[in-house]
């Protein structure tokens, strides 16, 4: 008789849900401290370690749903499909508060940038203009979609790809 082997679309899918969700509410987080548009090297790591939570902890209830067996490969999809389907919320979320619940957001942001140029760079007013002018073209909503999902997928892959070396444990066929 045949066993039910798990599959990787399922805990895929439920940990990417659940990073999704855990990445909304660390953004609102973020929101109702009005530091949403900041960014920064803290926001950046959170957000880092939250993703290898996120990753690592699907692996793990996979190897355990799998009688304590994980292939490379299955790691690898399991990982990336939790960074894609938390990506795609991710991404969704992003125009929401955007468009919707901050309309002023990438206003906020690029006044910010602008700011912290001024502060730390020896640039003139006109570079630091010119520069954000730059950075203009590639905070439409089509490049943020574009290079959110991009940038998901590469961490998430990178992440899958250490992670599912460490975790993976083949079945002896012997």
């Amino acid at each position: 008789m045949e066993e039910n082997k798990p599959k990787t679309g399922k805990f895929a899918l439920t940990y990417g849900l659940i990073l999704g969700g855990v990445g909304i509410i660390f953004a609102f987080m973020l929101y109702t401290a009005d530091m949403h548009y900041q960014g920064g090297l803290a926001v950046g790591l959170i957000s880092i370690v939250l993703s290898i939570a996120g990753i690592v902890l699907a692996m793990i209830q996979f190897r355990k749903a799998n009688n304590g067996f994980m292939t490379f490969s299955q790691a690898l999809k399991v990982g990336v499909g939790v960074s894609l389907i938390a990506g795609i919320i991710g991404i969704i979320f992003n125009q929401l508060m955007a468009n919707v619940i901050d309309p002023d957001m990438m206003s906020k942001a690029m006044e910010f940038q602008r700011n912290q140029l001024m502060e730390t760079t020896a640039m003139t007013p006109e570079q630091i203009d010119s520069q954000l002018e730059m950075g203009k073209k590639f905070s439409t909503p089509t490049m943020q979609i574009v290079f959110g999902l991009v940038f998901s997928l590469v961490l998430g892959f990178i992440i899958s790809l250490i992670s599912g070396l460490i975790l993976k444990k083949q079945e002896d066929l012997n």
